[in-house]
């Protein structure tokens, strides 16, 4: 089967992979909107996470035979095994996305009940007490649910949990699925996946700027898919990219951080989002989110905006009646000033109800990334000087350096109807 993607093209498809294309849980995402609030600022960003994750099935093919195209693997078998694994594992990356925004995750249930059984590979156990987010249904879904038999049912020689492993880092292995002619491909096959050059920033880059009707998030997709390769570092293959290709990957890099602050960081988007947070983590609420992987299928945006549609919370019906508070007061940063606060302060001493939202972006998780993202390095090699050693990509390139800094955009929200008081008072003392 081929799917008509309008970033792609045609994509072919196995009959193995419609199997679960069509099956109930991955059918969900065609009611997850990719970019949540955002069509309230760019009408046309109504696409899904069903698209965008064949999008990212798509890319990890192209990815493995670009890495690959000249590398002797054991057997035909292992590559074939390996290519459809990574292939799998971005399809399924999205799948347990909650419905709207992140903010639903507030209203997800503690992961104790979630009882995803594959955390007991995991070296350090989470707290059964901490909540359960997005990532924990993915892999909920992968491991143990209807669609964990369908992936049995259709690929025999791939274990669920070998999916999970690429999509979760700290998931441990206990046997050697990933080990071919002495290394291990586990390190470069989950960077696919997931890393500051990962094929899921490829496809939802290009396609968010598509349906947003900009040009922040285009990059030289294809220079850069064709010049990715490998490097063996400790008897594990790493992502790496060629020289020549460095200034895309500092292009890629910058789209994403612009897409943030740009689009992703819009302010009406952020006004929905908080009014939702509002709404869900008040003493109104009465949607949750279930534990029960299965009725998690039917938690979707529609399901959300059906709920919303019936309650007569105040946030609720400003959400639903599209009357959100309006933006009084923007300032981008990259250190905290104490201003907004002060304003708020001054605010609220008028009786004016006012919302401050703080968004950050960094450009990348080396700059405070977690211990196991750091030990995914990627390497950059020299194809044209044999003498020249690969090195960590973050240490080839100024831009780590020239955008180490948080960027942050602090806004103020107040209510239409007491805009023009709250203007003149931020005018009058000149906050």
């Amino acid at each position: 089967m081929d799917v008509r993607d309008p970033i792609h093209g045609n994509i072919p498809l196995s009959d193995a992979e419609v199997a679960i294309l069509d099956s109930k849980a991955y059918q969900r995402l065609r009611a997850i909107k990719q970019l949540g609030f955002s069509e309230f600022s760019f009408p046309g960003a109504t696409h899904n996470r069903y698209l965008h994750s064949i999008g990212v099935c798509h890319l990890a093919g192209v990815a493995f035979d670009s890495i690959f195209a000249g590398y002797e693997f054991s057997k035909p078998d292992v590559r074939r095994r390996f290519r459809q694994t990574v292939r799998l594992a971005a399809m399924l990356h999205d799948i347990g996305h909650g419905p709207l925004s992140h903010a639903s995750e507030e209203v997800m249930p503690p992961l104790k009940d979630l009882n995803v059984k594959a955390y007991s590979l995991r070296k350090v156990k989470p707290s059964p007490d901490s909540q359960a987010n997005h990532e924990d249904y993915t892999i909920k879904f992968v491991t143990d649910s209807s669609l964990t038999k369908v992936l049995r049912d259709n690929f025999s020689d791939i274990d669920p949990m070998h999916i999970a492993c690429l999509v979760d880092k700290t998931l441990q292995l206990t046997d050697g699925f990933f080990i071919d002619n002495d290394l291990d491909f586990r390190t470069i096959l989950s960077q696919m996946v997931s890393s500051e050059m990962d094929v899921d920033r490829m496809d939802y880059l290009e396609r968010d700027a598509y349906f947003c009707g900009t040009n922040y998030g285009k990059v030289e997709l294809a220079w850069l898919l064709n010049n990715l390769t490998y490097h063996p570092k400790e008897g594990q293959l790493h992502l790496a990219l060629n020289r020549r290709a460095l200034y895309t990957f500092d292009d890629f890099l910058l789209a994403r951080h612009h897409m943030h602050l740009m689009v992703y960081f819009h302010h009406k988007s952020i006004i929905y989002e908080e009014l939702l947070y509002r709404y869900l983590t008040g003493p109104e609420c009465s949607f949750f989110v279930p534990s029960d992987i299965e009725k998690y299928i039917h938690c979707t945006d529609w399901a959300l905006y059906q709920h919303l549609e019936g309650v007569s919370n105040p946030w609720a019906r400003r959400l639903m009646d599209r009357k959100p508070f309006k933006m009084l007061f923007e300032l981008h940063s990259i250190k905290a000033t104490g201003r907004p606060e002060a304003i708020v302060k001054v605010l609220e001493g008028e009786g004016i109800e006012a919302i401050h939202s703080s968004s950050q972006a960094r450009l990348s998780k080396y700059h405070g990334g977690s211990a196991v993202d750091k030990g995914f390095q990627i390497f950059v090699v020299d194809k044209y000087d044999y003498l020249a050693d690969p090195y960590p990509i973050e240490e080839t390139t100024e831009i780590f350096k020239k955008y180490e800094d948080i960027r942050q955009i602090d806004r103020i929200y107040v209510a239409p109807e007491n805009f023009d008081r709250a203007e003149k008072i931020l005018i009058d003392r000149r906050i």
